[in-house]
């Protein structure tokens, strides 16, 4: 039988080329009859221009940019046939900050993101694709606008410092985009502001606390008042990344999803016209998993063939009806097949392909 492997990231232990390969180990141990394509993912978060360049190739931009915290970082950007993919995680990324605290989710900023715009559009490209997740930072995307020359200032006319735009009065400028055309790859649905906001959802894991996430949200509120265009603080994606996607709509930018974008670059659909079996993973399959993330792109391409979609997950928190109604027909642990987390992150490639193995037992025709 033929089975399709498209995982994304493991959070900061497998990329999903990395988590892709360990499924495959495990599973012809069990099932070498087996046919294997291998097709690692990304939903616009971390590894997406990796995965995107792996599959189709490319022309890789090298830069230094301003880091999360101010500092100077190495990222890059990936020319594909006139357009420009880049990710926001490349400058912003919550991999770039080590301890996290309430004054790193202040002060994170996505300047870094806006220079990579900037040289993408310097370079002649007729369009930028912006792949949003896994940032540092809640800053709205305040600090790529002021990297475009729109940043924010408050009452007297002063530059808001780079982090959260406290104190924010107005833009100084429009952002110079020279009639590049943007595309914001949201790897969630959420929108700006709220209890299902950036801050609300997101800040938490980016080292904030309860006040900290209610000063955040605030800031973004004046900052949604003074973006150019419409009120786009209820849009989906606006949320993503910190509140970046609200930016980019704000700019113009057409919002897709980034599983779906690399669903169609990678030709995901055409290899499950030919398989029996799909099975995905990431990290952690909670319920940020069933907001636009990869997962359940696959489930639902899968469901639409009729086949079953497995998920192979460092952590599984979703119920049985949640995934079965996201297109998820059973999710396995890695934490728990590997007897506890700290197990687990000992040899995270050694026990997804151990779980990979006691899955395919129970799944492959060939066993």
């Amino acid at each position: 039988m033929q089975v399709v492997v498209a995982p994304d990231s493991f959070g900061g232990t497998l990329t999903a080329t990395a988590a892709a390969e360990a499924v495959a180990t495990g599973w012809r141990r069990a099932a070498p009859g087996d046919e294997l394509v291998l097709l690692p993912l990304a939903d616009g978060g971390t590894g997406f221009v990796d995965v995107l360049h792996a599959a189709r190739g490319g022309t890789w931009h090298h830069r230094d940019v301003t880091g999360p915290l101010g500092g100077r970082v190495g990222a890059r950007w990936l020319e594909l046939g006139g357009t420009a993919y880049l990710e926001s995680a490349a400058a912003c990324g919550l991999h770039l900050v080590g301890s996290r605290t309430p004054e790193t989710a202040r002060r994170a900023t996505t300047r870094g993101v806006g220079e990579l715009v900037a040289d993408a559009r310097d370079a002649g490209v007729a369009e930028i694709v912006v792949g949003l997740g896994g940032s540092a930072s809640t800053d709205g995307g305040a600090g790529m606008l002021a990297a475009l020359g729109a940043g924010p200032v408050d009452a007297g006319g002063v530059a808001v410092p780079d982090g959260a735009p406290f104190g924010v009065h107005r833009l100084a400028g429009t952002p110079r985009l020279g009639g590049v055309a943007l595309v914001a790859a949201a790897d969630v649905d959420n929108p700006l502001v709220g209890p299902h906001g950036a801050a609300a959802v997101f800040g938490p894991q980016k080292g904030a606390d309860a006040a900290t996430v209610a000063d955040l949200d605030a800031a973004l509120v004046a900052l949604a008042g003074v973006l150019p265009g419409p009120d786009v603080r209820d849009e989906p994606g606006a949320g993503a990344a910190g509140g970046m996607g609200a930016a980019l709509l704000a700019c113009g930018a057409r919002r897709v999803s980034g599983a779906g974008l690399v669903r169609e670059l990678v030709g995901l659909d055409a290899a499950l016209d030919r398989a029996a079996l799909a099975v995905t993973g990431e990290g952690s399959f909670d319920f940020q998993s069933l907001r636009g993330k990869l997962i359940t792109s696959v489930a639902r391409a899968a469901a639409d063939r009729g086949i079953p979609c497995l998920v192979l997950a460092g952590q599984v928190s979703v119920g049985r009806r949640e995934a079965a109604a996201a297109g998820v027909e059973s999710a396995y642990s890695v934490a728990d097949d590997a007897g506890g987390v700290a197990a687990s992150m000992d040899d995270p490639a050694g026990t997804l392909a151990a779980l990979a193995e006691r899955v395919a037992r129970q799944w492959s025709r060939g066993t």
